[in-house]
């Protein structure tokens, strides 16, 4: 049965592009040729990186000069094992690094790794993606394949590409390729890096599969092919959105825990424990990052425009919006029992970032927090290892190098970074623990 033709259920588990592993080429393989990377972030450096590490020539595109000199004095946030690649790949002839969409002509391969964020209304800002994909519309030549890895609505490949495409009179899957591949980088997470990670691909004729198969397995460790870029497309909102689901379910759980005077993390690895119908998911003070506080609103913002509604996802998604307020209704309570009034009140946020192991500060709960505080009259100020400055509360403010030489009426723990010495915390008894896996400070309260 041909590829294009297969039920939606059923796809192709290609293990290593036919069982080669991440970096070889199978003799009937396609040529790979350079690839274009459109787009140099947190998911197209790393996997720039990839591709030049596997053997391949690779042409480095973004529109912001800054990042390009970023990435040119190696002053950019990404695991060890990829600085090491970039201070390899630096000046190498195989690595072009330009703001010149008229270098995509050169490229066999074009990947659009582009950033898709929510407006303040949760409604997708597609500005970046769109402006990357008539870009790419505009330079395409024949025999190209052109590949979207940003999350987005089903349908964008379509939309953004294949249609624009045929209006230019080419004609796709003969002699101009085109396919939806969803990025699975966890940044700062060396556990799971793109070389240990399966991909998954949709696009609709086999040229189009084995061209795209070719290029993702020089740097997955499988690929699992499916039959239209829709199925792809839906595949990532599935994954995002089923992490978002049980993340709203860890905190409200974690919440009903405090309430019977119980600590939820032994909770959760004794569930964890079960060997089947389990996966552990754990609390914190919100969810930040380019991944679950946006992409299950690309889900819901699709489906309001079928008139149809998906209530538990639309419940989670109201948690997850609403847990940066909890955390701040819990800095009230826990300054309250010490006779403080919030108004006033000089609090430290520990770790501004949205997670562990990055200097990544996009859609941080900590962000919002420290807004909310302010609001409030609270007087705050935020100790991050990994992150210089941010800007809150109207202006920019450095982090803070020494807290502990500091007064504070609370310490909050957002953020705890693996390089991060805390132990300065461990005899205060005016800690809020927002993370629930702090150790080693006896008088800390949880959220």
């Amino acid at each position: 049965m041909p590829l294009n033709t297969l039920p939606a259920t059923q796809g192709l588990h290609l293990v290593g592009a036919f069982d080669t592993m991440p970096g070889e080429v199978a003799a009937h393989e396609p040529a790979v040729g350079a690839v274009a990377v459109v787009g140099l972030g947190y998911v197209g450096l790393p996997t720039a990186l990839g591709l030049l590490a596997a053997g391949t020539e690779v042409i480095g595109l973004d529109v912001s000069a800054d990042r390009l000199a970023d990435i040119r004095s190696g002053e950019v946030d990404l695991l060890p094992s990829d600085l090491e690649r970039l201070e390899r790949f630096n000046g190498d002839p195989r690595f072009t690094l330009t703001d010149d969409p008229a270098a995509l002509a050169g490229a066999r391969t074009v990947l659009v790794c582009v950033p898709t964020p929510v407006d303040r209304h949760l409604a997708p800002d597609l500005r970046a993606l769109t402006a990357a994909a008539a870009t790419v519309v505009e330079h395409a030549v024949p025999g190209q394949l052109l590949m979207l890895t940003s999350t987005t609505y089903v349908g964008t490949t379509r939309d953004l590409l294949t249609e624009p495409l045929t209006e230019r009179g080419f004609t796709v899957g003969e002699d101009i390729f085109v396919a939806f591949s969803p990025e699975r980088i966890d940044p700062g997470n060396a556990k799971h890096t793109q070389d240990t990670t399966p991909r998954v691909v949709g696009g609709a004729g086999a040229e189009t599969m084995d061209r795209a198969v070719a290029v993702l397995s020089r740097t997955a460790s499988s690929v699992y092919a499916l039959p239209s870029p829709e199925a792809a497309e839906m595949t990532k909102l599935w994954e995002n959105t089923f992490r978002a689901v049980n993340i709203a379910l860890a905190n409200e759980f974690a919440d009903n825990c405090r309430v019977l005077g119980l600590d939820p993390i032994p909770v959760i690895e004794a569930a964890a424990t079960k060997p089947f119908g389990f996966m552990p998911f754990y609390p914190g003070p919100g969810v930040g990052g380019h991944c679950i506080p946006c992409d299950p609103h690309y889900l819901l913002w699709q489906l309001r425009a079928e008139r149809v509604t998906s209530p538990l996802v639309e419940a989670a998604m109201n948690g997850i919006a609403g847990r940066p307020h909890h955390v701040v209704r819990r800095v009230r309570e826990a300054l309250g029992e010490r006779g403080r009034p919030l108004t006033g009140a000089r609090i430290l946020i520990v770790g501004m970032a949205y997670k562990p192991g990055v200097e990544d500060l996009r859609e941080s709960p900590a962000l919002e927090i420290f807004e909310e505080l302010v609001h409030e009259g609270a007087q705050v100020r935020f100790t991050d290892s990994m992150v210089r400055a941010a800007r809150v509360a109207g202006g920019i403010q450095e982090s803070l190098i020494a807290p502990q030489d500091h007064e504070w009426d609370l310490v909050l723990v957002h953020t705890v970074h693996p390089n991060a010495d805390l132990a300065w915390l461990s005899d205060r008894d005016d800690v809020l623990d927002a993370t629930y896996r702090l150790d080693g400070v006896e008088g800390k309260e949880t959220l």
